[in-house]
């Protein structure tokens, strides 16, 4: 018994003695760790720490004026496979080749960039070499993708096992891709830059957010990342543009550009009493003749604005009583000379106009009649013209929202830096001599229309955080009167004339739906030091103006820079791209209801409808179907007129050499006649065919160009 009780007390003793003998070496072991060691150690848990890791924001997005998304930042991803983590290394590997065949099919199948065999060739090749980072595919992924990604066999199990890395990118996205690109602008591909141009430039600060700091550290072989500070996003843009009416605007711009083969297009829509940009348009032809907006030049082009400046000059004339609208110029032929240069009018080459009114030299837009005016008015004391467009506010820079923003240049006599010679008050009263953005341009005839008030254009609503406005943007007035009320009275009503009057340029621009008023503009464009005719001539066109004219709700400027096909005409060109802007924008925004017209009771028809001239049994079995009479002699090919009870037709010429006549042709019809002949067409518009550069009779040859124009 007591030499068990001894046996026992022995291995009691030995444990003891054991447990004590590890407890000194933990105990020395931390004296060491803590007295010895401790700056090595330190050392080694510097190296798998980072602080002051920078922690992204997000940027704030861009919104239209309903609020639908125009730019925002979405996460993309790019990956790869860590082969070195230690789970594909455990029991010879086993993890890892029994998941390869399987992962190398499913990234072939869903990439589809590498076949399987190569998939499988490249993962083993970084297996044995024992690679840190193999990318999985070349460019970034989508969330989405990524999800379904880590749905793969292998990598299902987690990063710890399967090796998958993802290094987070953002990347600016435009949901409405083109429109109104330029002017919501881009980001550098650093987006820790901000922004490169537009509204993404001009709210950087706003839009970027503050970063936050977070501290990474190693622990179990993988990073840990604690955030310690929080960044704060970036606050959100509320824009004033109508992504409908943006949409409408690129588009009827868009289409006559391609039709004229024109370099540049710009076209602007505004909302009168409020100074909102709805809809900006900046297009530039590429190499390839696509359209594209590659730069904002609505408000960077300083340019010569040409008729469209005529209005202000005839502003002018009457604020200071130099003029009445109801004064005779004798124009002559067509040409007259200012101290050795001729200045002509547009219908020179048919004997000019002659002894025409005040008003009728804006209908016709008459270089000769609005130039002598004001040279008779200002010609001793050029100096009190220019004071007068000053008082306007031509001389002043707006501050728009747009980096880049120029202002208009109109010289001075009195300037010595700039040479002031005898022709230039002639050639400044008609638009020339003088570089005004188109942005401006609209802003002075968007004062016409509000009543005298001019007002800067704006693009911008507010800054939201979290939805709900910090700051917003409204009504700037620049000048509560450009000139007189009575002066703005008679503006108003000769630009009017322009599209209603027996001279206008503007008679295609009369819709039958919207009353529009504007002027037209026809410019040569100078090529610098090079001049205006320098590798031949160059135009620009233009209409500006406002609708509905008795009412006006919104102002608009079309701009047209170096058209190839077609006579330059600002009514034809522009003014069509206007015309079909201010139809469907007040179609889609008139609040007029069904209700709102009165029903007929009287008959079916209130008028009798007008029909496309073209194929007879086209015409006729529409006319059939609708019960409607047609008289006159027909023919294969017709032309048609509507009475009041009935539709009358004749017969048209129609040969093999020779160009028929299309006017009142749809577009089927016409390229039909057209391709028979083996002409090469060109359309500019949509409706029904209103001009043709070829007329009839024409003879002409297989392959040659026509272009037809249609309303």
């Amino acid at each position: 018994m007591a030499d068990k009780r001894k046996s026992i007390v022995l291995r009691f003793g030995i444990v003891y003695f054991i447990i004590l003998f590890l407890f000194s070496l933990v105990i020395y072991r931390i004296v060491v760790l803590q007295f010895v060691e401790k700056d090595e150690w330190m050392e080694v848990a510097a190296k798998n720490k980072k602080s002051d890791i920078r922690v992204k924001p997000n940027r704030g997005n861009i919104f239209a004026c309903d609020g639908r998304l125009m730019a925002s930042s979405i996460p993309t991803y790019y990956v790869y496979m860590d082969t070195r983590v230690p789970a594909l290394h455990e029991d010879d590997g086993k993890l890892f080749k029994e998941n390869i065949d399987s992962v190398s099919l499913s990234l072939a199948n869903y990439f589809g960039d590498r076949t399987k065999d190569e998939y499988k060739l490249m993962l083993k090749k970084a297996y044995r070499e024992g690679k840190g980072e193999v990318p999985l595919y070349p460019k970034r992924i989508t969330y989405a993708q990524l999800k379904d990604l880590r749905k793969m066999p292998l990598f299902r199990m987690g990063q710890n096992k399967s090796g998958l890395i993802t290094k987070e990118l953002l990347r600016r996205v435009k949901p409405f891709g083109s429109l109104a690109s330029r002017t919501i602008g881009d980001i550098y591909a650093d987006e820790s830059m901000g922004g490169k141009n537009g509204l993404e430039l001009y709210f950087n600060t706003e839009l970027l957010g503050a970063p936050g700091i977070s501290v990474r550290q190693k622990v179990a072989n993988r990073w840990e990342e604690t955030v310690q500070v929080e960044p704060i996003d970036g606050l959100d843009i509320l824009t004033t543009i109508d992504i409908d009416l943006q949409d409408i605007a690129e588009k009827a711009l868009v289409d006559s550009l391609k039709s004229f083969d024109a370099e540049t297009g710009y076209a602007v829509l505004m909302e009168v009493q409020s100074g909102e940009v709805k809809a900006i348009v900046n297009m530039q032809k590429n190499v390839d003749g696509s359209y594209t907006e590659n730069k904002n030049g609505v408000v960077s082009d300083q340019v010569e604005p040409g008729s469209t400046f005529k209005v202000f000059s005839l502003i002018a004339l009457l604020d200071d009583g130099k003029a009445q609208i109801t004064d005779t110029i004798h124009t002559g032929n067509g040409v007259y000379n200012y101290y050795g240069s001729n200045m002509t009018d547009h219908n020179a080459n048919r004997g000019g106009y002659h002894n025409i009114t005040l008003a009728e030299a804006i209908h016709a837009s008459s270089n000769i009649g609005v130039s002598r005016a004001v040279v008779k008015a200002y010609g001793q004391n050029p100096a009190e013209y220019v004071e007068k467009l000053y008082s306007m506010g031509f001389n002043e820079k707006m501050n728009l929202e747009i980096p880049g923003n120029a202002g208009p240049k109109i010289r001075h006599p009195k300037d010595k830096s700039k040479y002031w010679s005898k022709t230039t008050l002639p050639w400044m009263s008609i638009g020339y001599e003088t570089q005004i953005p188109p942005i401006y341009t609209l802003a002075f005839y968007n004062a016409i229309a509000n009543n005298g008030k001019l007002i800067r254009p704006f693009f911008v609503k507010a800054i939201l955080k979290n939805g709900q406005p910090i700051k917003t943007f409204s009504t700037e007035t620049i000048r509560e009167a450009i000139c007189k009320p009575g002066t703005l009275s008679i503006v108003r009503e000769t630009l009017l004339g322009v599209l209603e009057g027996e001279k206008g340029t503007a008679k295609n621009v009369r819709s039958k739906n919207v009353r529009i008023a504007g002027k037209t503009g026809t410019a040569q464009i100078s090529k610098g030091t090079l001049g205006y005719k320098a590798g031949g001539k160059s135009h620009q066109v233009s209409f500006c103006g406002y609708f509905p004219a008795d009412d006006p709700l919104y102002t608009c400027i079309v701009v047209i820079r170096e058209p190839h096909n077609g006579y330059p005409s600002g009514g034809k060109m522009a003014g069509s791209v206007f015309k079909s802007i201010a139809e469907q924008t007040m179609a889609l925004k008139s609040n007029l209801k069904p209700d709102n017209f009165a029903e007929d009771t009287t008959n079916v028809f209130p008028y009798f409808p007008e029909g496309k001239s073209g194929n007879y049994k086209a015409l006729q079995a529409v006319l059939t179907d609708l019960n409607l009479p047609v008289n006159g002699q027909t023919a294969d090919w017709v032309k048609t007129f509507a009475g009041e009870k009935t539709m009358r037709v004749e017969p048209l010429a129609v040969g093999k050499h020779n160009v028929p006549d299309l006017q009142g042709m749809g577009a089927k019809d016409a390229l039909y006649l057209l391709g028979q002949m083996g002409l090469k067409v060109q359309i500019a518009g949509r409706g029904k065919v209103v001009s043709q550069n070829l007329l009839p009779g024409t003879a002409v040859s297989k392959g040659q160009t026509i272009l037809i124009h249609l309303e």
